[in-house]
């Protein structure tokens, strides 16, 4: 497996009136036979939404959707009954299963940003779910998805490992994931380099564990995203 780029000014994007969307990979009308994912993982889009908007109640079923806050707030409202608010800093890990319905509104008075990322089950079927968690980025990587749960990360119904870190300038960090998986990296803002690669806000790198290098931050430092993909 060689290493696959995605650019941030190559990405698909979605304008509206209240919505600023851009995907990493095939999204609603925007296909490409060769962006359809990267193994599992479905789809990461960037999202700002206007204050006072959002996704009316839509339905969903057979996929692991986690929404990771970045800025602002939005209220999540779905048919299992759950009513809350997710502020920036925390995770949201919502299984599909059978089939959820839900809206994602920002009621707050300023616009939000957040990531949406889609990873497929690793089957069908699963009881409809839903978990939130708010965490706090401390030295390295933070562990926001894991399997086992450890350190308070959420667990889906695949066996994906996804941490979020904010390196300092100069800091290096360790892309250090198992044997036999691949991994991808998506830089939220910032910059910094990887495999030789520069990469700046809303790029992503896909890479096999083979091929284990580290990130170092640029001068202004950087908030990205590791995902353990199997």
């Amino acid at each position: 497996m060689t290493l696959v780029f995605r650019p941030a000014s190559e990405r698909f994007h979605s304008q509206l009136d209240w919505l600023d969307s851009w995907h990493s990979f095939s999204f609603s009308h925007h296909h490409d036979p060769a962006w359809m994912g990267f193994g599992p993982l479905r789809v990461i889009n960037d999202d700002t939404i206007a204050a006072g908007r959002g996704f009316g109640m839509h339905p969903h079923r057979d996929m692991e959707i986690v929404t990771v806050m970045v800025d602002g707030q939005l209220n999540h409202r779905d048919s299992m009954g759950h009513s809350e608010v997710l502020r920036a800093g925390e995770v949201q890990a919502m299984s599909a299963g059978t089939g959820v319905v839900h809206s994602e509104m920002n009621q707050g008075e300023r616009a939000c940003r957040l990531l949406q990322i889609w990873i497929e089950p690793g089957r069908e079927g699963h009881a409809p779910a839903y978990r939130q968690e708010p965490f706090e980025l401390g030295p390295g990587w933070t562990p926001l998805l894991d399997p086992d749960e450890r350190q308070g990360a959420l667990a889906i119904n695949r066996p994906v490992r996804l941490w979020r870190a904010q390196p300092a300038a100069g800091e290096r960090l360790a892309l250090a994931i198992a044997p036999g998986t691949s991994g991808w990296l998506q830089l939220i803002s910032g910059q910094g380099t990887a495999f030789g690669q520069p990469l700046q806000r809303g790029d992503g790198l896909g890479f096999p564990a083979a091929r284990a290098d580290s990130f170092e931050a640029s001068a202004d430092g950087a908030d990205l995203l590791l995902f353990e993909l199997r």
